[in-house]
């Protein structure tokens, strides 16, 4: 893992995160990609993994942005409240928008209309998690349109049990096909009210896919529909092949007796996101860059 120490404020580091998470590729993900290019079978598939992690290296070494479609960046603020935190996170934003650069994707979602800043109402995307630690922590998940325009939330009759949220989760990804650019992490989020199902789905994208999930249960789910799935034979960029999902990370909250909430979250090939951990001390950051 690749760790930075730098003196820096909350803009300055909101900026190097999102730098981090757009020209660095996650090290856990870098060596899911290599290891499904190493046995893809299917030599369409294997040219496009050798393509993906070709245009790595190249974004890596230049320091651009690994995908055109930079993304809507949505932050994980772990500890302590702080009110000026968002403030700073929407001036690192707008300076790493100019910077980087970033494309300015936020727009009104009735006119269109996009003032180049990757701001706007409701912009920058903040969830505040709660936490014992003395320390504030910092993550960013940046998601583009071609995986995130795939989500789906189905409110299934508690009677389709484990067996019809499996099918739920298959369909999803089958029917979402090349548009979410596989081979990607699926995140499944099961329970909760309808609105929580959603945000779990996406918030376990950002942790990584090397962690074992601690619910043995949730964890033999992600087993099964990892098979599954890489036997569909979607494939690469939907083109065919054995490398149709590097992971499947699935989190569930409780819910009403009377309903199970499911969603599906995608994360493409290049699930972005970058952490940093604020102390008493210097920022540092856990990337854990695959080069």
């Amino acid at each position: 893992m690749s760790v930075i120490k730098l003196p820096e404020s909350i803009e300055d580091v909101v900026v190097n995160l999102l730098r981090l998470a757009n020209t660095k590729l996650p090290q856990d993900i870098g060596w899911a990609l290599e290891s499904a290019a190493a046995w893809e079978p299917n030599a369409i598939a294997s040219t496009q993994l050798g393509a993906v992690l070709d245009n790595v290296r190249k974004a890596g070494l230049l320091g651009r942005p690994m995908c055109q479609d930079t993304g809507i960046p949505v932050f994980y603020v772990k500890g302590g409240y702080d009110p000026s935190i968002a403030d700073a996170i929407a001036r690192g934003v707008e300076r790493a928008t100019r910077e980087i650069p970033l494309r300015p994707n936020t727009v009104d979602p009735l006119t269109r209309e996009n003032d180049g800043r990757n701001l706007g109402r409701g912009m920058p995307v903040i969830h505040h998690l709660p936490s014992d630690g003395d320390y504030t922590e910092i993550t960013v998940l940046v998601k583009g349109a071609g995986s995130e325009n795939m989500t789906r939330l189905g409110m299934l009759d508690p009677s389709d049990g484990v067996a019809g949220v499996m099918r739920f989760v298959v369909d999803a990804v089958l029917d979402a096909g090349g548009r979410p650019c596989p081979p990607g992490v699926v995140g499944v989020g099961i329970g909760g009210m309808a609105d929580e199902c959603v945000a779990m789905a996406k918030r376990v994208l950002a942790r990584p896919i090397d962690e074992e999930n601690p619910d043995p249960v949730l964890r033999e789910m992600e087993e099964d529909l990892f098979v599954r799935l890489n036997g569909s034979g979607l494939g690469p960029m939907g083109l065919g092949g054995s490398a149709t999902v590097l992971a499947v990370r699935i989190d569930k909250a409780h819910c009403h007796t009377a309903s199970l909430p499911v969603a599906v979250n995608i994360g493409c090939w290049a699930t972005r996101r970058a952490s940093v951990r604020l102390g008493a001390g210097d920022a540092v950051y856990s990337q854990g860059a695959w080069l």
